[in-house]
């Protein structure tokens, strides 16, 4: 996946969740949950991207 592709649909996720946080009226704690799974999601996806999880499955204990 090209690198531009990757910097477009961080800055489009950056983008949906800035404004759920400022035009949604949600409680702050369900907001804060929110912004949580979310960067997980896509700290997720960039380790899949770049392949980390292949990486990690190779290791042997």
């Amino acid at each position: 996946m090209p690198l531009l592709t990757i910097l477009i649909i961080l800055i489009v996720a950056g983008v949906l969740l800035w404004a759920v946080n400022n035009y949604i009226p949600m409680d702050s704690k369900i907001k804060r949950i929110l912004n949580i799974v979310v960067v997980i999601v896509v700290i997720g996806w960039l380790l899949k991207i770049f392949g980390v999880f292949e990486y990690l499955r190779d290791i042997q204990f």
